[in-house]
Parts: C-alpha cells; sequence; structure tokens
C-alpha cells in the first residue's frame, strides 16, 4: 500500500492535470463557437453553388463537356485526407483515419489509391500504413481563408484534367453537433451534379453562353468544396477536444475524490496503530 505522502504528492498532480484539462476546455469552447459559426455561414453559399452547377450541367449544349465533368474508367484513385494536427480529441482522429483506411483497402480492392493529406494525424497513419501520400498539407490553423485551399484545389484539377488520375474523393470529420462528428467520404471529382427536384428546375437566361460561365463555375466549386470540408473538419476537431478536455477534467475530480478518501484510510490506519502501540507501552509498564 502507498504511503500518505505518495498519495499526496499523486493528489496535487491530478489536481495540476485537472487545472490544465480545464484551461484546455474553455479555449477549445471558445474556438469551437468560432467555428461553427464559419461552418454553419459557408454552407448556405455552398449548396447553391450545387444547385447552380446542376441547373448549368443540365442544359443542352453541343460542346464537349468539361473536363472535370468528364467520367472515365476508373483505373487510378486520389483521396484527400482531411485530419487534425494535433491530438488531445478523443477518437476523431482514430475514426477518420480508420474510414480513409476502410475505403482504401475494400471499396478500391486493386486500384492503386494515391493520398493527398491535410493535417498532421493523417499524414503520420499513411506514412505507418506504407501507402503513396503524393502531397501534405498542414498548418492551416483554427481560421484558415479561401486562399489557403487553392494550392490543394489546383494540385486536384491538374491531376485529374492531365490524367494522372480518374476520380477524386474526399475524407474529413463532418460536424453534426458538439458531441457527434461524423467521418465522411465525399466525391470531388469528376463532379456529378446534383439532380433538381422539379419545384427547382426552372430554366434561366445566362449571360455569356452558359458553358462559359460553367467553366468558370467549376474550378470554384472545387475550391469550396474543399474549403467547406476543411470548416467541417476545424469544427468537429474543436467540438471533440472540448468534449475530451471535459471528460478528462471530470475523470480528474473523481480520480482526486477517490485518493482523497484513501488517503484518509491511511492516515487513520496511522493514527490507530499509534494509539495501539502507545496502549501496548502503557500496559506493559504496568
Amino acid at each position: 500500500m502507498p504511503s500518505l505522502r505518495q498519495i499526496r504528492r499523486r493528489i496535487r498532480t491530478v489536481q495540476n492535470t485537472g487545472k490544465i484539462t480545464r484551461a484546455m476546455e474553455m479555449v477549445a469552447a471558445v474556438k469551437m463557437r468560432r467555428a461553427q459559426q464559419a461552418t454553419m455561414a459557408a454552407r448556405p453559399y455552398a449548396e447553391k453553388m450545387a444547385e447552380l452547377l446542376s441547373h448549368l450541367a443540365g442544359m443542352p449544349s453541343d460542346e464537349d463537356p468539361h473536363p472535370l465533368l468528364q467520367n472515365r474508367p476508373v483505373e487510378r484513385v486520389t483521396l484527400v485526407h482531411m485530419t487534425p494536427d494535433r491530438g488531445l480529441c478523443g477518437a476523431l482522429p482514430g475514426n477518420l483515419n480508420r474510414r480513409a483506411g476502410s475505403f482504401i483497402l475494400e471499396d478500391n480492392a486493386g486500384t492503386p489509391v494515391s493520398v493527398v493529406t491535410v493535417g498532421r494525424k493523417g499524414r503520420d497513419f499513411m506514412v505507418r500504413a506504407n501507402r503513396e501520400v503524393q502531397a501534405v498539407f498542414d498548418g492551416l490553423g483554427d481560421r484558415p481563408e479561401l486562399m489557403d485551399i487553392v494550392p490543394l484545389a489546383r494540385l486536384i484539377m491538374d491531376s485529374f484534367v492531365s490524367g494522372e488520375t480518374d476520380a477524386v474523393f474526399i475524407s474529413f470529420g463532418q460536424f453534426v453537433n458538439t458531441i457527434v462528428q461524423r467521418p465522411t467520404l465525399q466525391q470531388l471529382l469528376p463532379v456529378v451534379p446534383a439532380e433538381l427536384a422539379a419545384d427547382k428546375a426552372v430554366g434561366y437566361i445566362y449571360e455569356p453562353l452558359p458553358a462559359d460561365v460553367l467553366d468558370a463555375l467549376l474550378p470554384r466549386y472545387v475550391e469550396m468544396e474543399l474549403y467547406h470540408a476543411v470548416l467541417e473538419g476545424i469544427a468537429s476537431e474543436q467540438s471533440a477536444r472540448m468534449v475530451a478536455m471535459r471528460n478528462a477534467t471530470d475523470n480528474a475530480s473523481d480520480l482526486v475524490k477517490d485518493l482523497t478518501l484513501e488517503a484518509n484510510k491511511v492516515r487513520q490506519e496511522a493514527i490507530t496503530n499509534e494509539l495501539l502501540d502507545i496502549i501496548g507501552g502503557t500496559l506493559t509498564f504496568q
């Protein structure tokens, strides 16, 4: 059984750890609210852009389809794997890595898959798994701008247009709420316009020609989808970190209570032994 001094030292250590996790929880809560606001603000824009893209792609045209819309036999796949840069956010990095690993090993068994990682946790996982890592993007921070995503978008689009890859998918954490962050896999290229409902399939007159608008819109659409996925991942990361730090703080408090009870028992036992020694010595002298 540990001594009273050892138990008290451990209590102080757990209390200090609890203070650290409490501070980290408060910081993550502030970052989480900001990330949630950015994610919610970007969703309507992404949805409207997808709706406009569906209108344009569905209009009849005599020209060849845009290179980003071309479907061809899938002989090589690229996966854009988005994960946090840092840990201490619960099971989120592990869940994201498992989803990406399942996509590579099961969904694309026999098809070469190259990986572009966004975040250090995904990079470390892919390196340990001996996967082909085409490029690494990290250090985007908690408040990335759209211009920070442009190099990634250019790399992906150039690889697809040049024929180096035949399909591009995104793996990221979709923010559902503070408790739930869902690992999501989404096809990015070739762009598959969503089918519009009957009440939204309204004819529009575009100036300049619809093909010109589509040529200008498709690269912006790819950039926006990547940026939106990054924002979803940041919101998921900060939410998972806040919950993980809250659980760690609660566990530290419970552990301090258990250790305090154990210390009281050890102290009471020591006092009882001292009283027994005193009584035994008194009876001996009598």
